[in-house]
């Protein structure tokens, strides 16, 4: 298979370099802007793979900054990046898909119903969207041309937009991530990420050590607390109940991670202390985390104000946004995206349903 991945981040790298071994050509495009990231491996294109997922050099098909020779010849696109770089990426791609191509958000937070509809304004129709529940892989660069992998996704979820494509996309997804299982649509999808549930509560509880040791500490196994894992709970119970809202069984945090293979099964404190990968991460080196800037205003607050509007009240996530806020430097509110972003205000559940279902 021919694919294009956008990104030149950790995950990335990762997944490029994995599926370049599994023997897929891979053309791999970051914004011009930031085009210094594919640098160290821009003369031979090859990133070195370490650990679980894989060991090797792995040649890269092609390297790209122009987006129209980065999206010529692939009909699946994998756009790796952080919610916050999902607008930007738009912007950039948008004008240049056509019908036929399949963009996959990895992981999405609700991403691919924004950019539905930035399709939607410029009146681009034939391009089916969808969006994972976590990134593939638990990985690292962990040199400027190596990506290491301590863990592999089992059974990495998937919405798709229209959720009448479903069994049209899993299929295209199913060689590269192999166990891979669907959600009803992609608001379950969204709905159903972990990384706002543990991130924020588990920076912002360990916001003076972060600052003290620079991160220099396995912030699963020494951070999360059973008083920590108390307050990711109740996110957890509140992203939840907004599903519940909206018709969906959400799974808990702890049978998330034990279901994509993060650790042995119990409550989430067992879970994490009994996780071979998890016990290995160390803390963000900073509060200048995307734990914060990326889950509490794509996550969090995305997750509030989806509530707010079928009538769920949420405390725990409006508190830690509020909190969040001075620590982040900036509105945790504003920055992200809500049911107006996500083309969806003003929709009853009824009309959102058949929305998310024929587009």
């Amino acid at each position: 298979m021919q694919l294009t991945i956008l990104g030149g981040g950790n995950t990335a790298f990762a997944t490029a370099a994995r599926l370049t071994l599994f023997g897929h050509d891979v053309v791999l495009y970051e914004l011009p802007a930031f085009s210094a990231m594919l640098d160290p491996m821009r003369r031979d294109r090859i990133i070195h793979l370490k650990g679980v997922g894989g060991e090797g050099p792995a040649k890269i098909y092609r390297i790209a900054t122009d987006i129209e020779e980065a999206l010529a010849e692939s009909a699946l696109i994998l756009l790796i990046v952080p919610a916050y770089a999902h607008a930007p990426f738009a912007e950039v791609c948008v004008p240049h898909l056509r019908a036929g191509q399949t963009v996959v958000l990895m992981p999405g937070t609700l991403g691919s119903l924004a950019w539905a509809k930035t399709l939607s304004a410029i009146g681009k129709a034939g391009v089916t969207l969808a969006e994972v529940d976590t990134a593939p892989y638990v990985c690292r660069k962990t040199a400027p041309d190596t990506a290491t992998i301590w863990g592999v996704v089992n059974g990495l979820g998937l919405g798709v937009f229209p959720a009448v494509r479903t069994d049209v996309v899993k299929p295209l997804l199913e060689p590269l991530f192999p166990g891979i299982r669907t959600y009803p649509d992609v608001m379950a999808c969204g709905l159903s990420a972990m990384n706002p549930v543990v991130h924020p509560a588990g920076v912002l509880m360990n916001a003076g050590r972060i600052e003290y040791a620079k991160g220099e500490f396995c912030f699963y196994e020494e951070g999360v607390t059973p008083s920590v894992v108390k307050v990711i709970m109740a996110v957890d119970a509140e992203r939840r109940a907004i599903g519940n809202a909206l018709g969906y069984t959400l799974t808990p945090v702890h049978e998330a991670f034990a279901d994509a293979g993060f650790g042995p099964r119990g409550d989430l404190w067992a879970t994490i202390n009994g996780s071979w990968m998890l016990t290995r991460l160390k803390a963000p080196g900073s509060l200048e985390s995307r734990w914060l800037t990326e889950d509490v205003p794509y996550g969090l607050a995305a997750w509030h104000r989806l509530g707010a509007l079928y009538g769920v009240e949420a405390p725990t996530l409006r508190a830690l946004v509020d909190l969040a806020g001075p620590v982040m430097g900036f509105d945790g509110w504003k920055a992200g995206r809500g049911p107006e972003e996500l083309g969806i205000a003003g929709l009853s559940r009824e009309k959102l349903t058949a929305y998310l279902q024929e587009g």
